[in-house]
């Protein structure tokens, strides 16, 4: 049994049913996105004077990634019409072009979020900051031994050796970064001010809270991590598409070329959601 409408149009939309399928996929996207996007306005325009930060985001890099995916978006629009000329060489070409580009947008953003887990903030008992890249941390076993780790193992922490078992205590914990009375010092920099950063070691007694720049950290990286998480994983999901019908899904071509080139116009469609995502979240939370 044929399937009808898969390469004819339909009578009452003028679309073919993928065609169709994607734009409803595609408006419960915007409603989706859209919802985020309203959450974080409403959440920047209701926190407190110094609790936003600005300027936290590696500029650089996010702009690397925009130029990117606006490639990505352009060689799909070009695999699409090589198949139109029937030029199905050139649409390998492009369509390989493509998924590098994807993958190097999640290499990129692999980076950054490696980052922001790296990255440290203290508040000591004295009610100051120190903010900056951990770069290592000190522990003391029960034989009064000390160990130095390249990262932060929380406040204690237990290794077996053999049948014993050794617990470890904080002694201090040193970051490479700077040092702030306030917090807005830290999230809201005077325009062109650069901190100096240099090693310091904050005693584990000076500690009153410690804790890196993941989701949990505030209301900011919260939704940063939703927002960028979610996208790379539409970036992921159009990626593999792309890539079936780049390797094994491209076998239709011989058989329904029409049919074939339909499917590439619509994992198109989706790239272009993406990328398009990308465009708005990139100035949103990296520029402003």
């Amino acid at each position: 049994m044929e399937i009808p409408y898969t390469v004819k149009p339909r009578p009452d939309t003028g679309l073919y049913n993928a065609k169709v399928g994607i734009w409803l996929f595609l408006a419960s996207e915007v409603m989706l996105f859209g919802a985020l996007f309203s959450s974080y306005i409403l959440l920047r325009v209701g926190a407190d004077p110094g609790t936003w930060p600005k300027g936290l985001l590696n500029v650089p890099l996010g702009t690397i990634n925009t130029v990117v995916l606006i490639t990505s978006s352009i060689t799909v629009v070009m695999a699409w019409v090589s198949l139109k000329l029937n030029q199905f060489g050139r649409f390998k070409l492009y369509q390989a072009i493509t998924i590098l580009c994807a993958l190097a947008f999640l290499v990129i953003k692999t980076f950054e979020y490696r980052d922001k887990f790296s990255h440290y903030q203290i508040l000591k008992s004295d009610s100051t900051y120190v903010d900056g890249h951990m770069h290592g941390a000190s522990y003391v076993g029960k034989d009064g031994a000390v160990r130095e780790e390249h990262r932060y193992r929380g406040l204690t922490f237990t290794e077996s050796k053999g049948t014993e078992k050794i617990e470890y205590t904080l002694k201090d914990v040193t970051l490479n970064g700077f040092e702030a009375k306030e917090l807005a010092e830290i999230n809201e920099p005077h325009p062109g001010h650069k901190h100096e950063h240099t090693n310091i070691t904050v005693p584990a007694a000076d500690i009153k809270k410690i804790g890196n720049y993941g989701p949990w950290h505030n209301t900011y990286m919260a939704i940063y991590f939703t927002l960028t998480g979610l996208h790379a994983l539409h970036v992921i999901g159009g990626a593999l598409v792309i890539a079936f019908l780049w390797g094994p899904g491209a076998k239709m071509w011989r058989t329904e070329p029409e049919r074939f080139t339909n499917r590439i116009e619509i994992s198109g469609l989706f790239w272009h959601f993406v990328d398009l995502v990308w465009i708005f979240l990139f100035p949103v939370l990296y520029l402003l």
